[in-house]
């Protein structure tokens, strides 16, 4: 088991770290353009980064405990 998760979190963890950027680049530019878009979908997008934030920090502190052991 832990060598499956050893295999899938580095993986795991540059999937996430990549959505929080693409979810950032879409804040940033809405934020640029401003209108409807930005109104709508602002705050989902802070959000949706801060968790994904979270779910990166909890992958990373996962995969340093298993590697450590």
């Amino acid at each position: 088991m832990i060598d499956f998760l050893n295999l899938i979190l580095p993986y795991a963890i540059f999937i996430v770290l990549f959505s929080v950027l693409l979810v950032l680049f879409i804040g940033i530019i809405s934020m640029l353009r401003g209108g409807d878009f930005n109104k709508r979908w602002s705050n989902k997008l802070m959000r949706a980064r801060v968790i994904l934030q979270g779910l990166a920090i909890v992958l990373i502190l996962l995969t340093a405990y298993l590697f450590a052991n």
